[in-house]
């Protein structure tokens, strides 16, 4: 069977279906659950990490005079 065809019995199939009672259904529903629970533990497992990060930026060093290419003059 050729593309064309196949695709014209496909979409004659999907024009039969009834919206009114195609829904997602449980696994759909269990589905997006689980999806949500793992990105509150997610979050809440981050929130933890970033509450024991203690970060306090050092000033940087200046150069000390003298060194480098101005002292071989």
């Amino acid at each position: 069977m050729s593309t064309p065809v196949t695709l014209t019995h496909l979409a004659t199939g999907l024009a039969e279906l009834d919206n009114n009672k195609v829904t997602p259904g449980l696994l759909g529903f269990v589905v997006f659950a689980a999806l949500a629970v793992a990105t509150w533990f997610l979050v809440k497992s981050m929130n933890r990490q970033f509450k024991r990060v203690d970060f306090v930026e050092q000033p940087e060093h200046p150069a000390e005079e003298g060194t480098g290419a101005a002292k071989l003059s």
